[in-house]
């Protein structure tokens, strides 16, 4: 009787006689009261604003929106039930699916942003690199910066005895490969994982750790590390306080890649299909809302998202802080403030969709660097993708998005098969074609080949 009474509220919607509301709510969830966690960075702003919009009460959901001390505790707190899902490093599912780290069958049927990271340095070190690079000693230098300059940097300390001390957020962050990446196309090793060697540092130039995202700032104001990779706000954090200068964002790394994903349990998915599919339907709503922008392309929402995310129960950094990159502008240095309208995208470029593209650049990553430790075929590749990414789910929320008229049939990908065009879009210029995983790692100078 309940699927007869969404067919007709759904035709019946589609003649405006219902509201949106009410079709949402003929969903017949399993749950009704869940407990969804996150860290405290920009990008977890779909979450936020599906519960303070009402996209998840509209769908008869009662969501808490808990903060997470770090990543680890967060996966750990879905994979145990405490939380019903989460925001998640792009790498999370998948890690844990094949078993690095913390073993547990993750999935994820929503991409929610894409960039959103930048890489900083300290004050000592931009200084070092603009006497390695005098092009850089002006208040607006040309973008991207590589690693260039930043070589004879680590070599020095080399000679020296010491190592650069870079931070990242977790093993398998987009940040960690990011970091690993605009390292290793300037020649500089980052470092292998091995059997005997979870912490990555084989063979490394720089050392890397794991800061949690707030504590960047801090650490590097302390001297502890010169330098690190994190989400917003806290490369503009170190740009206000002027302890640091952002010399490249994620976007010149790899233009829009994929950043964070909500992550779900498989047992939980399967217990609860009908629930999920009303979390994806207003994580698409909010997506949608945070990239809406008027006839002149100014996004008009945004600003209300960063008063929102700068609260302390969310992000709980300075409005102001918040607001540069939300709002389509980047500061690398407080002379060089650039417009940067796609520092944070929520919904355009197809973006929430869950492709089978991004979770093959991750799988490549983590063999590039040893974290998985043996050569795999190309086929392993794509069936793992597949464990993890739910287009179906994806698809489905959106097919009822559209009939109630909260979407356009334009703005998702109907008939795709999963994978993105072949890019060369990475700051060194090498194509990657997700349907040649193999080739791809061999295209690299450091990391695995298999």
């Amino acid at each position: 009787m309940k699927q007869l009474l969404s067919k007709i509220t759904l035709w019946a919607t589609a003649l405006g006689l219902f509201s949106a509301t009410l079709t949402a709510e003929m969903l017949d969830v399993e749950k009704t009261e869940l407990k969804f966690g996150f860290i405290k960075l920009t990008d977890c702003a779909p979450i936020v604003i599906a519960k303070e919009k009402g996209f998840f009460s509209e769908e008869g959901l009662q969501v808490e929106v808990i903060a997470q001390p770090n990543w680890k505790t967060l996966l750990d707190n879905v994979i145990s039930g405490n939380l019903d899902g989460a925001h998640m490093l792009s790498g999370q599912p998948i890690a844990a699916t094949i078993g690095f780290g913390t073993k547990a069958h993750i999935i994820t049927a929503f991409t929610m942003d894409l960039n959103g990271n930048g890489i900083t340095v300290s004050n000592a070190i931009w200084e070092a690199m603009q006497e390695n690079d005098w092009d850089l000693d002006v208040d607006q230098p040309e973008h991207p910066i590589s690693a260039d300059a930043l070589k004879p940097i680590v070599e020095e300390k080399l000679i020296a005895g010491e190592k650069l001390q870079m931070g990242m957020v977790f093993p398998v962050s987009t940040h960690n490969y990011e970091l690993r990446y605009w390292l290793a196309a300037s020649g500089i090793h980052p470092g292998m994982y091995t059997t005997t060697d979870i912490g990555g540092r084989t063979d490394a130039e720089v050392e890397l750790s794991v800061t949690p995202p707030p504590m960047m700032p801090a650490t590097l104001e302390a001297g502890n590390i010169q330098g690190y990779c994190v989400g917003e706000p806290w490369n503009q954090q170190a740009v206000a306080k002027g302890i640091g200068v952002p010399v490249t964002s994620n976007y010149d790394i790899w233009k829009n890649n994929p950043e964070k994903v909500f992550g779900v349990t498989y047992k939980w998915a399967q217990e609860n299909p009908q629930t999920h599919l009303a979390v994806v339907k207003a994580l698409i709503r909010a997506g949608k809302w945070l990239d809406a922008t008027d006839e002149n392309g100014v996004l008009v929402n945004r600003e209300e998202a960063a008063r929102i995310l700068s609260r302390p129960d969310y992000v709980g950094a300075d409005y102001d802080v918040i607001k540069n990159s939300m709002t389509g502008y980047f500061y690398f240095q407080k002379t060089d403030k650039r417009p940067m309208p796609d520092f944070n995208v929520f919904f355009k470029y197809y973006c929430t969709y869950p492709w089978y593209s991004d979770g093959i650049w991750f799988l490549t990553q983590m063999r590039r660097w040893g974290q998985i430790t043996e050569a795999k075929p190309a086929e392993w590749y794509f069936e793992t993708a597949k464990e993890v990414y739910k287009p179906a789910v994806y698809l489905e929320a959106a097919k009822l998005l559209l009939a109630e008229g909260n979407i356009d049939e334009a703005d998702i990908p109907w008939d795709t098969d999963g994978y993105k065009a072949p890019t060369s879009d990475f700051i060194d210029g090498i194509l990657y074609d997700a349907k040649d995983p193999i080739g791809y790692l061999n295209s690299h100078d450091i990391g695995n080949k298999d």
